[in-house]
C-alpha cells in the first residue's frame, strides 16, 4: 500500500464529482460516500484500488493497493476534477446560476480509462438505465476480477477478456449481438483508445468504430478526459431536460437543444452535469419504458 496528501485548490464535493463514474447498484467496481470513495480499476502498469477520503473539504488523502498503486495514487488529483476549471463557466440563466451557488465543489472528473468508461456507455444504448446496469452489474460478476487490497470491490473485464468472447457469451447477461459485437470490437481495439492523448482525438478514434456514436462519444469524452463540452446529442432525455430548465419548454430535439447551449458553447457537457446533480428534469412523456428481452432489442 501506498499513499499521498493532496491539498485541493478549492473545496470539493467528492460525492457529486465522482457520481458519475457510477453505473448502478450492482457496479462494484466503485464504492461511492459523501467524503470517501474506493475504486478499481486497471492503470498501464497494473490493476490498483484506489481510497479516497476527504479530511477537510481542501485536503484528500489517497491510499492504493496493487501493480498499479503508484499510478493510481499519482492519478488521484486528476479523478477528482482538480485540473478542471468551472470559473471558467459564466451562467447566463437564474436556474444555472442557483445550481453553481449551490454545487460550489461540483467538478467534472477524469479518469483517463477509456474503455472502463466506454463498456457501460455501450450496454446503455437503446434500452433502460435498469437493464443496462443489470447488464453491467452481470459482466462484472461474470467475468471481472478481485480488486486487489482490503476493499472489496472487483475490475472491470481485461480488453482481451472481452475481446475474446463470443458474441452468444452476452445473450446471458441481457446484451444481444448488436451491443456484444460493438464491446468486443471496441475491447480489441483498445490500446488504440487508450492512447488517445486528448478528448478531441479519442472521439474521432471511438466515432471510427462501428456501433459507437454521437452520445457514446461524449459519455466517454466527459469521464476520461473531463470535457467540459461534452453533451449527450441523441439521448432520449437531455434535450427535453436543456430545453425544460433553460426555456420552459417541456419537449426538444437535439438541434433545439444546441441552439439553447450555443451561448456555452465550451461548457455545454458541464450544463447537462449541472442540472444532473440538481435533480431537474422535464415532465414525463408518460409510462416508463419496460424491460425488455433482447430478441425485441
Amino acid at each position: 500500500m501506498i499513499g499521498t496528501r493532496v491539498e485541493l485548490r478549492a473545496p470539493l464535493d467528492l460525492g457529486a464529482t465522482l457520481g458519475p463514474l457510477v453505473h448502478g447498484r450492482g457496479d462494484r467496481t466503485i464504492r461511492l460516500g459523501r467524503a470517501d470513495a474506493a475504486l478499481a480499476f486497471r492503470t498501464p502498469d497494473g490493476p490498483a484500488t484506489l481510497l479516497l477520503r476527504l479530511e477537510s473539504p481542501t485536503v484528500l488523502t489517497a491510499r492504493a493497493w496493487g501493480e498499479g498503486a503508484q499510478h493510481a495514487v499519482a492519478s488521484a488529483a486528476e479523478l477528482v476534477g482538480e485540473d478542471d476549471r468551472p470559473e471558467l463557466f459564466e451562467p447566463q440563466h437564474d436556474v444555472l446560476a442557483e445550481l453553481v451557488r449551490r454545487h460550489p465543489g461540483l467538478r467534472l472528473p477524469r479518469t483517463r480509462r477509456v474503455l472502463h468508461a466506454l463498456v457501460p456507455a455501450i450496454l446503455e444504448q437503446k434500452v433502460t438505465g435498469t437493464e443496462a446496469f443489470r447488464s453491467y452489474a452481470a459482466l462484472l460478476r461474470r467475468y471481472g476480477e478481485r480488486a486487489p487490497g482490503p476493499i472489496d470491490l472487483r475490475l472491470p473485464p481485461a480488453p482481451p477478456t472481452l475481446a475474446g468472447l463470443p458474441y452468444h457469451s452476452f445473450h446471458p447477461l441481457g446484451v444481444e449481438r448488436r451491443r456484444a459485437d460493438v464491446i468486443r470490437h471496441a475491447a480489441s481495439r483498445a490500446v488504440a483508445l487508450e492512447s488517445a492523448p486528448s478528448a478531441g482525438e479519442a472521439g474521432r478514434r471511438l466515432a471510427s468504430l462501428p456501433g459507437i456514436g454521437p452520445w457514446t462519444v461524449a459519455e466517454v469524452q466527459r469521464i476520461a478526459f473531463g470535457d467540459p463540452d461534452a453533451v449527450s446529442v441523441g439521448d432520449f432525455h437531455v434535450p427535453d431536460t436543456i430545453a425544460w430548465a433553460l426555456a420552459g419548454e417541456p419537449r426538444a430535439d437535439d438541434s433545439r437543444m444546441l441552439e439553447l447551449l450555443e451561448p456555452y458553447r465550451g461548457q455545454r457537457g458541464r450544463v447537462q452535469r449541472l442540472l444532473e446533480a440538481g435533480g431537474i428534469f422535464a415532465p414525463r412523456r408518460g409510462p416508463r419504458f419496460a424491460p425488455r428481452s433482447i430478441t425485441t432489442i
